[in-house]
C-alpha cells in the first residue's frame, strides 16, 4: 500500500478565490506526481501557529498570497536572493534537513511569460513599471537582471517611486518619478504593477508613454481584457495582455522547487483562459 501523499497548499486571507488548487492539480497530473494541494484561510492572529502546525504535521510546502507575503519572510530559515530583493515570500519549501526555504517566484514568473511566451525583448529596452508597491518590488530584480537600458518606476506618490528605485539602483539603471513627470516619450515595454484594473480604473499616466511598438503587460487578470489592457489597445500599442501567464509561470516555478520537475504551462494557461 502507498503511504500518505505529500501535503501542499496556499495561505491567504481571504483565499477562496484562489486558482492555485486547480493549477497545481493540473501540474500534478501532467507530471505524474502524487500530492494534495489545499486552501488555507488563516486569520492574522492565528497565522504563525497554523503555519507552524502545517509543517510540524509533515507539510512539504506552501504558497503565500495576500496579505501574508511579507509576514512569511519570518517563517523561513533561509531566503533566496530573489526573496531578499523582493522583501516578500510567496513560496515556502520544507527541506530534508528540516529547515524552510523562502523564495519569491513572482519575478521569474513574469519574465518567463514576457520573454518566452510573449517573446518580448527586455535587454537594452526602455521599460516603464507603473506602481511602487509590493507587486513592483517583487519583479524588479529579475527585470533588471535582463539588463534593460532603463527602468522607470512611476507612482502616484513620487517619493515611493524614488525610494524603490534607490533600493534597486545597484542592479541597473532605474529611476523613480511621479506620474506627471514621466518623460522621454514612448516606452518599449510597460508593466502595470498596480491593482487599478481590479476596480476598472486606469493609472493616471500620460498617453505619450504608448507608441505603436509598445508592448503592455497588466499583472492583474480577470475574465476578458482588463481596463488597462483595453486602454493600451485603444491608444495604439503593439499588443497588450493581462497577467494570466505570470500567474501560471510563477506557480510552475513553485512546483519545480517542491517537486524537482518544471511542468509545461501551456495546457494550464489554455484551460484557464478558454473558459
Amino acid at each position: 500500500m502507498s503511504g500518505p501523499v505529500d501535503q501542499y497548499g496556499v495561505v491567504g486571507h481571504p483565499v477562496a478565490h484562489s486558482l492555485s488548487p486547480f493549477i497545481h492539480a493540473m501540474f500534478a497530473r501532467q507530471t505524474g506526481q502524487a500530492l494534495s494541494y489545499r486552501l488555507f484561510d488563516f486569520a492574522p492572529e492565528a497565522l504563525e501557529e497554523r503555519m507552524a502546525d502545517f509543517f510540524d504535521r509533515g507539510g512539504r510546502g506552501l504558497n503565500v498570497t495576500l496579505p501574508y507575503k511579507v509576514t512569511a519572510v519570518g517563517r523561513a530559515s533561509e531566503l533566496t536572493k530573489r526573496a531578499q530583493h523582493a522583501g516578500a515570500v510567496n513560496t515556502l519549501v520544507m527541506r530534508r534537513d528540516g529547515t524552510i526555504l523562502g523564495d519569491n517566484t513572482d519575478g521569474v514568473g513574469l519574465m518567463q511569460d514576457l520573454c518566452v511566451n510573449q517573446r518580448v525583448a527586455v535587454t537594452r529596452r526602455r521599460v516603464l513599471v507603473i506602481g511602487a508597491g509590493g507587486a513592483a518590488r517583487g519583479v524588479l530584480a529579475p527585470l533588471l537582471g535582463l539588463e534593460p537600458e532603463l527602468v522607470v518606476i512611476a507612482n502616484r506618490t513620487a517619493d515611493r517611486a524614488k525610494a524603490l528605485a534607490a533600493a534597486f539602483s545597484q542592479l541597473g539603471n532605474v529611476q523613480g518619478v511621479g506620474y506627471r513627470y514621466i518623460a522621454g516619450g514612448a516606452f518599449d515595454l510597460i508593466i502595470n504593477a498596480t491593482s487599478a484594473s481590479l476596480t476598472g480604473e486606469i493609472p493616471d499616466v500620460p498617453v505619450a508613454v504608448l507608441g505603436p511598438d509598445t508592448f503592455c503587460y497588466d499583472m492583474a487578470y480577470g475574465k476578458g481584457d482588463t481596463a488597462f489592457v483595453r486602454w493600451c489597445l485603444e491608444h495604439g500599442c503593439r499588443a497588450a495582455v493581462p497577467g494570466w501567464g505570470m500567474l501560471v509561470e510563477q506557480a510552475a516555478e513553485s512546483f519545480r522547487l517542491w517537486r524537482g520537475v518544471r511542468p509545461l504551462t501551456g495546457p494550464v494557461l489554455a484551460a484557464l483562459t478558454s473558459s
